[in-house]
């Protein structure tokens, strides 16, 4: 064992895997981290002999869970819509504010307008929000660019913040996100003009590691998404789809069909669409502060997705127009209040069922032989994570074993 071995002790843990008890939870407990990765959790009373000698951290009785993990964000982008939300408060419709330049269309020109070197200062800013929170890895989209060279640029500054901070950073290109004004009317020659070019140009460059789509009426119909899924299946990419957020066109059953990591949103989706999903082993990414902002009354079936055993998870959507949200603890809050989801889902939902959704299968709990990303609070109890609003707990973090 190394000397940046350390036994963490003198703490409770919510260990979130798989257990009889609430959260997983282990009181009085010890944590031995070996070379960044967790080789022992249990109670301090049964700490093997091999790890007494190891250098100790006293935890001071706090609670660790794993590095929260926010698995749907959007948070590389240009620009900001304010101005559009104050016009939408004003009476103004989603008409109006199209003709005036607003929605997703001031995103991308901003986005297009900005250097790598601005949209990475940007994007460092709300990245630094969410590692406040005890947020150990995250998702970020691409989709606000819809050219060949915007779209690489996000991607590219995805990847670099894992250059400037702790943290772990998972891209997915969404080019299937919107069609760009310069091919209105031209949906299907946008997806094969721009859309799967650049995704093999992104994929060529190490950029890629999921492809997402847009199904819905203002975006892409299921013909469409499967054209670019069947691409991302030949270049040997997971599959994920933003679904059934204003209609049901049948998308879930489409992911569900390609094996998709995730369906996200999904607040029309029916009971044959969580059957496919269920028997496919795809994760619900509920996003409470999109339904939030553009005040939709359809909520998520959270009922039949317990009924079905789809395992849930929650995120921001972190993202200029629908969901300005960069607190993965307020969605936590969010997930309990306006969906009735428990504490206990809700941390899961941000914890083992977020890895899960970024195909991640070396974090998420706290167990042996994962990475030892964890979250360090000054709570007694894990309800009050998603408990208290607009309060951030988070003692301290610890990425990769170190704080």
């Amino acid at each position: 064992m190394t000397k940046s071995s350390t036994v963490f002790v003198n703490l409770n843990v919510a260990t979130m895997a798989e257990s009889d008890v609430p959260y997983g939870m282990i009181k009085n407990a010890a944590i031995a981290v070996v070379d960044g990765m967790i080789d022992w959790v249990g109670p301090v009373a049964d700490l093997p002999e091999a790890y007494t000698a190891l250098p100790r951290a006293s935890v001071e009785g706090r609670l660790i869970t794993p590095g929260l993990i926010d698995c749907h964000t959007h948070i590389v982008h240009g620009g900001d819509r304010a101005v559009e939300f104050e016009m939408r408060l004003n009476g103004a419709s989603y008409e109006e504010v199209a003709r005036a330049g607003g929605g997703i269309v001031s995103t991308v020109k901003a986005t297009r307008a900005a250097t790598e070197d601005m949209l990475l200062v940007d994007a460092l800013r709300r990245a630094d929000v969410l590692i406040a929170e005890g947020v150990t890895s995250i998702e970020i989209k691409s989709g606000y660019g819809l050219d060949v060279e915007t779209e690489l640029r996000m991607l590219r500054v995805a990847r670099s913040i894992m250059a400037n901070r702790r943290i772990r950073v998972k891209t997915t290109f969404l080019g299937a996100h919107a069609t760009p004004a310069e091919y209105a009317g031209r949906d299907d020659a946008y997806i094969d003009e721009v859309c799967i070019p650049t995704l093999r140009a992104a994929h060529a460059e190490g950029l890629v590691d999921a492809v997402d789509g847009f199904c819905e009426g203002i975006a892409f119909d299921t013909v469409q998404i499967a054209r670019v899924f069947d691409v991302a299946v030949e270049l040997g990419l997971p599959v994920k789809l933003h679904a059934d957020q204003l209609s049901n066109l049948g998308g879930a059953k489409l992911a569900a069909s390609y094996g998709a990591l995730s369906v996200e949103h999904i607040e029309y989706l029916d009971e044959d669409g969580v059957v496919a999903m269920a028997k496919a082993g795809c994760v619900a990414v509920i996003l409470p502060g999109a339904f939030y902002t553009i005040r939709e009354t359809q909520a998520p079936p959270i009922d039949l997705l317990r009924k079905h055993g789809v395992p849930m998870a929650i995120s921001t959507d972190n993202n200029p127009g629908s969901s300005p949200l960069n607190s993965l603890l307020l969605a936590l809050n969010m997930g309990c209040t306006l969906f009735r989801m428990t504490p206990e889902e809700v941390l899961r939902g941000a914890t083992r069922n977020a890895a899960r959704a970024l195909g991640l299968a070396d974090t998420g709990t706290i167990t042996a032989g994962l990475r030892a990303d964890m979250a360090v609070w000054d709570i007694k109890h894990p309800a009050e994570l998603s408990y208290r609003i607009g309060f951030n707990p988070l003692h301290s973090r610890i990425f990769g074993g170190t704080s």
